[in-house]
């Protein structure tokens, strides 16, 4: 990793890494399309949609940020002995446990304020838990992977992890959410 920053640097290392993450979401409105009936269906799960993705970006952004500085401070080892490391994918995990049934209810109440509600608020409650908690194991895999080989390869996380997770956090969430609502709904 270089210590020296310039914008040059930065724009080299992350250009590429920009352009394959604009491809890949594509991949997210296609999967997106494919769920257009079932949303206008269940405005509930339309709601949904951009709250529990960018939930789940925010969730990996945190993570990412505390293993970068985690890691600029020579204190992070990818090892699962590492204290810090497994202490912060554990809180990563259990702040979606009580984030995302929020999330769930939030989305229930907005459609039942505009007469719109046609699911129950336990069915939305459960496809917004049920696909936080599979989003947020995957957030926490994208993140910790995506903060290694940045390493392994010698280029600064701060550059690359945070586009890397949220635009992957983009795609994952559209997928997740339409199967979760495809399997409760």
């Amino acid at each position: 990793m270089t210590d020296r920053w310039s914008v040059r640097s930065i724009t080299r290392t992350l250009l590429p890494v920009l352009l394959v993450l604009t491809a890949l979401e594509l991949l997210s409105g296609l999967a997106l399309g494919s769920f257009e009936a079932t949303l206008l269906e269940y405005p509930s799960l339309l709601v949904l949609v951009p709250v529990a993705i960018g939930t789940a970006g925010n969730l990996g952004s945190v993570l990412s940020a505390r293993l970068s500085t985690a890691m600029h401070l020579g204190l992070l080892s990818f090892s699962t002995e590492d204290d810090r490391l497994v202490g912060n994918v554990v809180a990563s995990v259990l702040l979606s446990v009580t984030v995302f049934p929020l999330v769930g209810a939030g989305a229930w109440a907005l459609t039942l304020a505009t007469g719109r509600a046609n699911l129950g608020p336990a069915t939305v409650v459960g496809v917004a838990l049920a696909s936080g908690l599979v989003l947020a194991v995957l957030v926490v895999a994208v993140t910790v992977a995506s903060t290694y080989v940045a390493v392994r390869f010698g280029v600064d996380p701060d550059d690359v992890v945070i586009p890397t997770v949220t635009n992957v956090c983009d795609v994952l969430g559209v997928v997740v959410l339409v199967v979760v609502a495809q399997l409760l709904v």
